[in-house]
């Protein structure tokens, strides 16, 4: 039977720079698939997007740009969400599920500065911008004479902070930047192995009602291989805990049949609880994941 399709879709978003462009991205997306659609983009202000006088692991952490959009969602105001998953709990409100992920950009993280071209060349008492408990807890213990400040904001306006605070650097997502039209800002893409990327960073996720005749239209814009990388990654995260209040990052790598698994877990001060790189065959990620889950802390 022929799945009946709405004429027209609302989509959910925040309504940062960053947010409307990957909201954009997947507008197309869907307009190429289904021509003789509308689609209505909905900002929707967040509790995240309020708070900008202290880190967010403070306040709540994850699910502090996604609780209003979701509310939304179950109220039948919007259709679909846009998300960055990294933003997005591994606990799903009940009745929502993620409809599609896109093809990942590189998930890395990249260095921003006017006066050095990579971390180490860092000197001592160098002041670098970030906000991510993540990010700190790396950088210390890279560079244990440094001096990490409180930044957020969207991607330019922590670029430009950079100057207006007199910062050495900042640690921004490639994804974000490149999406941005910014890469010329970039000094350094930090390997995998040296800044652990957090669980789902360069992904754009679709989040919608677990209903099978949505979930069906979406299934054309899922790009499996990120698919796959991204649900281990989530799948770790559930099984540790902690949300942004651990200094956690993980990331998922599948390249032919070989998986690779890179993880960071640190304390705020720099040190490092573990720091592992796991490989494997990518047809037993489930048996893979469950050994990693077994050997870490739970929080």
């Amino acid at each position: 039977m022929k799945m009946k399709m709405k004429k027209k879709w609302i989509i959910g978003t925040r309504g940062s720079g960053l947010a409307l462009k990957q909201t954009g991205i997947v507008v197309e997306r869907l307009k190429a698939l289904y021509p003789h659609i509308e689609v209505e983009v909905k900002t929707i202000k967040t509790k995240g997007d309020t708070i900008w006088d202290r880190p967010l692991h403070l306040v709540g952490g994850k699910g502090l740009f996604v609780k209003e959009i979701e509310d939304a969602m179950v109220k039948g105001q919007i259709d679909l969400a846009v998300h960055s998953v990294k933003d997005m709990p591994t606990e799903m409100a009940d009745g929502l599920t993620i409809g599609a992920i896109l093809e990942r950009e590189d998930p890395r993280d990249v260095f921003i500065s006017h006066t050095y071209n990579g971390i180490n060349e860092l000197k001592p008492k160098a002041t670098i911008g970030t906000s991510s408990l993540r990010r700190r807890s790396q950088l210390i213990n890279i560079k244990r004479d440094i001096n990490i400040v409180d930044i957020r904001g969207n991607v330019d306006t922590r670029i430009r902070k950079i100057t207006e605070r007199q910062l050495d650097g900042i640690i921004l997502a490639y994804a974000g930047v490149k999406r941005m039209g910014l890469q010329d800002k970039i000094k350094e893409i930090l390997p995998v192995d040296v800044m652990v990327p957090p669980a789902g960073q360069g992904a754009i996720g679709i989040e919608t009602k677990d209903n099978k005749d949505i979930l069906e239209l979406l299934r054309p814009l899922n790009h499996e291989k990120s698919l796959k990388e991204i649900t281990i990654e989530r799948e770790i995260q559930k099984g540790i805990g902690g949300g942004c209040q651990v200094p956690l990052g993980i990331n998922a790598s599948i390249s032919g049949d070989r998986l690779t698994i890179n993880i960071f877990l640190g304390k705020e001060s720099g040190d490092i609880i573990i720091k592992e790189k796991y490989t494997g065959d990518v047809n037993k990620a489930e048996e893979m994941v469950e050994d990693i889950i077994k050997g870490l802390p739970h929080f």
